[in-house]
């Protein structure tokens, strides 16, 4: 096979000619050397037919796609956008870190400029809305206009009649716009799809239901962690995507991958990880250790909201700090750290209390966020809080789900080398909580390759000792360095974390800007 890119064209040297030129209409026969050739527009549909006759060929945006954006794509990004062009419903089970989101969008951006498709919808954890989504289409795709549905049911309406190309909602607000969505779009993407696993929930009947009514859409469905609880889960993901190895009801699947050894309890049967497999289909699937082109570290951000009681008490202190820079005409050095965590401290969840006490605010979405990265996640994975205050409601909350251990100041040397060896040979903890000041230089927790800062630190060199923890000498997968965030506070701190600047005067520079 032969790629003619000056004719968008296919030169295909083939045994049994026929069988294309009777199946393509606007295939044609032509001698070339004296070879006999068959030429087949370079096209999707065209691709399409040549692979069910079982003719390997090339997605067309591999040859025709300028990769559009601040950054070029790997290999598996590639490939994967090509997968993803191929296929009208389809699963992308790439790990975290891999680059999941910008594959998704090279794809459907190739597909609006070849007229496949128009609109698109996108719907992701309220986290990834802005930082992830739309940070990523505004920066890499500044010929598309995307627009966030967020907000009162009646504002997701209004601006869902807004002309964009790409539209960005929540899972749960899919159901307010699900009934004027029909028709609406062409391809619908569905990040952290493993929300969507337990067939009886609202989530997956919405979704079903509207795909049911509109069987032509595209439906891309994103997770690196199809299965976080139990082969089972892999039924419901299969089903929106039209398997053909997907089993009719979701009871016959369970009795396949499954066995029941108590009238409640049910254990996956040894063949069942091969069956999932199969199921998912189709699909495609790069783990990191496979994408040797990655950076050492990937950063990403998780944006949360304040709930009503952290931003009155944020509110306030800022306040009060703007007070004492009117006052004093200056914030000095010495207590610009203390401020800046102070603020922090309030982001997190934790008030400090006149007579010292450390009371806890309402901060269940910042939780709820590292929930949802651990299990999309799935390995292990290290946690930085740099508050003594959260550091034990973090444990209460992630240990109902999960083996947890922490390490704080409390923590005898002795214990602390125990919980590390634990963390690094054996299946638990799961999940290590620890204040970045325990991360000495020399000690290596390569188990996870995974951190997540649950606030950021005031300290360029704690921050830097703590993610070299996950480092290793020749490694062969990626880093993955997670930041969560709920103000512009939060976000400047990690950048210039990030990038190794200081941290002296960014609350000045803040506070004369106005921030939040």
């Amino acid at each position: 096979m032969i790629v003619v890119e000056q004719a968008k064209a296919l030169a295909l040297n083939l045994k049994n000619p026929q069988k294309v030129l009777s199946t393509i209409p606007a295939a044609a026969a032509m001698k070339f050397n004296n070879t006999e050739l068959v030429v087949v527009p370079h096209k999707i549909d065209e691709v399409r037919v040549l692979r069910n006759l079982g003719i390997k060929a090339p997605s067309p945006i591999l040859h025709y796609y300028d990769w559009v954006g601040r950054y070029k794509p790997y290999e598996h990004q590639r490939m994967t956008s090509a997968f993803l062009t191929m296929h009208k419903k389809a699963l992308v089970l790439n790990e975290i870190g891999t680059g999941k989101t910008q594959s998704a969008l090279w794809a459907s951006d190739y597909l609006m400029k070849i007229g496949e498709v128009k609109k698109v919808l996108i719907i992701s954890p309220l986290s990834t809305l802005e930082r992830v989504w739309g940070d990523s289409i505004f920066m890499n795709f500044p010929h598309r206009v995307s627009v966030t549905l967020h907000g009162s049911s009646s504002r997701r309406k209004k601006l869902l009649n807004t002309d964009a190309d790409y539209y960005i909602i929540n899972h749960d607000g899919f159901s307010i716009i699900e009934e004027q969505s029909l028709n609406k779009f062409d391809l619908i993407i569905v990040d952290e799809a493993a929300v969507l696993r337990n067939p009886s929930t609202n989530r997956f009947k919405t979704l079903r239901k509207f795909i049911n009514k509109h069987s032509d859409i595209r439906l891309w469905l994103m997770t690196g962690t199809p299965t976080p609880n139990d082969p089972t889960d892999a039924w419901a993901l299969a089903k929106l995507v039209d398997s053909p190895y997907c089993q009719q009801t979701y009871t016959a699947f369970r009795e396949t991958v499954m066995m029941k050894v108590g009238q409640w309890r049910w254990l996956p049967r040894p063949e069942s990880i091969e069956i999932v497999k199969h199921t998912l289909y189709p699909a495609v699937r790069y783990s990191r250790d496979e994408c040797f082109d990655l950076p050492d570290t990937v950063y990403q951000t998780r944006k949360v909201n304040l709930t009503t009681e952290q931003q009155k008490h944020f509110s306030r202190m800022l306040k009060h700090f703007v007070t004492e820079l009117e006052e004093e005409g200056t914030i000095t050095a010495v207590n610009e750290a203390v401020k800046l965590q102070k603020l922090v401290q309030i982001s997190c969840g934790v008030v400090y209390g006149d007579d010292g006490r450390h009371i806890e605010v309402d901060c269940s979405p910042r939780v709820k966020v590292v929930q949802e990265i651990i299990r999309e996640v799935g390995g292990k994975t290290i946690v930085f809080v740099p508050l003594t205050g959260t550091l034990n409601m973090l444990e209460r909350e992630l240990s109902k789900d999960w083996s947890v251990a922490v390490v704080n100041g409390e923590v005898s040397a002795p214990k602390r080398n125990v919980i590390f060896h634990n963390f690094q040979t054996q299946t638990d903890p799961h999940i290590l909580i620890a204040h970045p000041a325990t991360m000495a230089h020399g000690l290596t927790l390569t188990s996870a390759s995974t951190v997540i800062w649950y606030g950021p630190v005031t300290s360029n060199e704690q921050y830097i000792q703590a993610n070299g923890r996950i480092e290793r000498i020749g490694k062969k997968h990626t880093s993955n360095v997670i930041h969560i965030e709920a103000t512009d506070v939060e976000y400047r701190m990690y950048e210039r974390l990030k990038n190794k600047q200081k941290l002296q005067g960014l609350l000045l520079d803040l506070i004369k800007e106005g921030t939040r």
